[in-house]
């Protein structure tokens, strides 16, 4: 799944100190409800950002969601809260989150790690997997 490490590793450079507070403005693109235009992390390659905007539309409906308010939650605190994304290989999806809370010292940040089947990789109790037998 390079193409998505790629856009995922693209993603972290705008959540992170540098880019956030730019996209921080567009936060409510990440509003719950919305599908996000990812296509600002490669406006010279769309095809990258496409591939993961289809990926994200095959992922069960609560997963999708629970990433764009967390995502959304941290472009609106203030300061915006850096988010860090992570992609694994997994059998059924998965989305984990967790949290390092702000101290006096340093700030915290969140970590979104997403496990899926790779795109083509049907799962084995797909109906429309040829593969699959009823028991």
């Amino acid at each position: 799944m390079p193409i998505f490490q790629t856009l995922l590793c693209e993603l972290n450079v705008h959540m992170g100190k540098e880019k956030i507070q730019g996209l921080a403005k567009r936060a409510d693109m990440f509003a719950p409800g919305k599908d996000p235009d990812y296509t600002f992390l490669f406006p010279e390659n769309t095809r990258a950002a496409g591939a993961w905007m289809a990926h994200l539309k095959e992922m069960p409906p609560g997963i999708r969601a629970g990433i764009h308010a967390v995502v959304h939650h941290a472009l609106k605190t203030e300061p915006p809260t850096q988010v860090t994304f992570a992609w694994a290989p997994g059998y059924d999806y998965e989305f984990t989150v967790w949290q390092a809370p702000d101290t006096k010292t340093t700030k915290g940040g969140i970590t979104i790690l997403v496990k899926s089947r790779y795109p083509r990789d049907t799962h084995p109790l797909d109906a429309t997997d040829t593969r699959a037998t009823a028991s």
